[in-house]
Parts: C-alpha cells; structure tokens; sequence
C-alpha cells in the first residue's frame, strides 16, 4: 500500500536505520563471476524476440533484440529482473550497508549470485556508473524520478517506465511487471509469477474463511501523523485479496488527505486493526504512547484483542507499503498468521 507522502528512498533510509517500509538491504559493491549468467537468453530464445516499441510519458522506447544485460533504477525495478530470472548487471545500493530481506537474497542466490553490482544513489541515479555497465535495457518501472533521468538515460540504452506520470504511484506490482516483460521478451514467465502468487493468497484465503466480510483498518505512524492507509481509493491489496474489507470510514480519507489526529482515533476502528511503526520512536507518537492513548484503549478492536502491530524490523511493513512480485508471497506468508490472531482476539 502506497503513501504519497513518503519518498520510497527516505523511507527506506530511515526505516533501515530502525532496523527494517527498510526497503531490502546489503547489496555491496561489486559482484561475482556469475553475476552476468543467469540474464543470458538461449540463441533459440533470443531469434525467438519480436521488436517492441512501448510508449512512455517522455516519449517511447524502441527494443529492438532481446535484451541480455539489464540495469534498474530502483529496488522495484531490480525485484522485478530477480523475478523473471535476471540478475540485473547494476542496481541502486537501497539496503546502504544493512541486511538484505529473505525473500531478496533467496532469489539472488537461486540465480546464481552472491550479492549485486551496486551505485551509490545517495545522490540519486547514478548514469555514469549505468553507463560503464552497458546495458542493453534499463527498467524504471518503480521510481519517483523519472522525470529527470529520463532524458540522461535514455541516451545509454532504451528505458522501459510507464505511460504516465501519475503511474508513478497508480500501477499495481502485476502492472509494472507486464510491462517490463513485454521489453524483455519475457511475458510467458510474468504470468508465471503472477498465477504462482495468485495461488499463494487464494490458498491462504481459502484456509481462513473466518477472514471474509471482516473489517480492517491498517495504520502506519509516519514522523508527520498517524496515517489511514486504508482509505477507500486505496489499492485493495493483500488484506482484501486474504478477504478483508475498508471500513465504512475509509471513505473519509484518501492519498492527499489520510492524517489522523488523537482526537479522532476512533476512526481507525475496525473488526481488525492493524499499526505499523516503520520509524520507531522518531514517528509522530511512539508505540507506548499510542497504545497508552486512552482514546486508543477505548476502541473495540483494541479492547477485543483484535488489534496487532505489524513489524518493521523483518522488512514486512516495507513490503506491503511497496509490493513487488518479490515480496507479495512472502508477505501473505507473513501476514497470515497476524491477522488470524487478531481476528480470533489472541
């Protein structure tokens, strides 16, 4: 689930600072002899490619052979070349000396690498080290800053990103991921990941049919307010796929307007809540003081035990704020057992 109000890689600093929305870590520099392998296609494969020409809010991108070495520009960009088999020839450095999440490092080392070639982006895109790379492709299906680096590399190789601005932060992970296999020749594997992570959500839906027609309401303390992130035009995501459904209050907020005041935390009630604290004690209120809260205690959801903090530190509040074909199992995996505590009142 996706906040406007914050930067993916403010967040991801900040968070993995606390020990997590961290956005996956520990990609150092340099790489491992067989880095390059797994993105090499089969001549078979490769004869097999039809030219592409995609349209993009800049312009459009013309692929003409199918690309081999793939660069990205953001860590969703580099889940989504992991996920269709790819190990990109460089990447951002999101993780900045922390751990990298399981399910990343899983999909790393089943390709054949240890760790990933990585750029500083401390100051954004880094072309130069792009360009020494020489990739036949670069994906920017996830970023926020297109919009200047577009024109710095599209000269380097094609760019695969999306046909509106405002996509940004409107496409679904399954969204970006159709579009960069287009690029990449790879839209059989795509639907792969797709249907395999269907099955993941159908199956645990289906194992807790005590999950349908709940309520739910899932919060996230930024250092600015408390956020309803569950507002009506929100992506439904993992929670309405597992079953759950917005509040009626969900109506009430929306990207541009989703502060909660202490005076109004009864707006948060739901069959279930759920709060995250990706910042710590550097978020607006801390955990104790929130859960202290009277107004906070007197909820329904809270008194009933149907309220649950969901953590940070394993990188799963980042996930969900930030779902790639990476992470949407693992998060299903993670958020299932959560949220059957809290609806049983555990």
């Amino acid at each position: 689930m996706h906040s406007k109000n914050t930067g993916l890689r403010t967040i991801g600093a900040l968070v993995a600072t606390a020990a997590c929305v961290g956005l996956l870590a520990g990609c150092g520099e340099g790489s491992t002899k067989d880095e390059g392998k797994p993105a090499a296609s089969g001549s078979a494969d490769a004869k097999a490619f039809a030219p592409v020409t995609l349209k993009n809010a800049w312009g459009s991108t013309e692929v003409k052979k199918k690309p081999v070495k793939v660069a990205t520009v953001s860590d969703g960009d580099t889940a989504i070349a992991l996920a269709l088999g790819l190990v990109p020839v460089i990447t951002p450095d999101v993780e900045d000396g922390s751990k990298v999440a399981e399910y990343k490092q899983a999909a790393i080392t089943k390709l054949g690498a240890a760790k990933l070639k990585t750029y500083d982006d401390t100051d954004g895109t880094a072309y130069e080290a792009i360009a020494a790379e020489a990739p036949d492709i670069i994906l920017g299906m996830n970023t926020w800053e297109m919009d200047k680096d577009y024109a710095k590399l599209s000269p380097i190789a094609p760019v695969v990103t999306f046909t509106d601005k405002a996509q940004a932060d409107t496409l679904t992970w399954q969204e970006r991921l159709k579009t960069a296999a287009k690029a990449l020749g790879l839209e059989d594997k795509a639907n792969e990941v797709i249907a395999a992570n269907d099955k993941t959500t159908n199956d645990a839906a289906a194992a807790h049919p005590e999950f349908k027609g709940k309520t739910y309401t899932y919060t996230v303390v930024h250092p600015e307010q408390i956020s309803f992130m569950s507002y009506e035009a929100q992506d439904p995501g993992v929670f309405e796929r597992l079953g759950f459904t917005k509040t009626d209050k969900a109506k009430n907020y929306g990207p541009d307007k989703n502060g909660v005041s202490l005076e109004n935390l009864d707006q948060l009630d739901a069959d279930v809540l759920l709060v995250t604290y990706p910042f710590g004690d550097r978020g607006v209120i801390s955990p104790k003081e929130l859960e202290g809260n009277k107004l906070f205690q007197s909820l329904n959801s809270v008194k009933n035990k149907h309220f649950a903090v969901v953590p940070s530190d394993n990188t799963l509040a980042s996930a969900i704020a930030y779902p790639d074909p990476l992470s949407a199992p693992w998060v299903t995996q993670q958020l299932t057992p959560l949220l059957a505590k809290a609806v049983a009142g555990q």
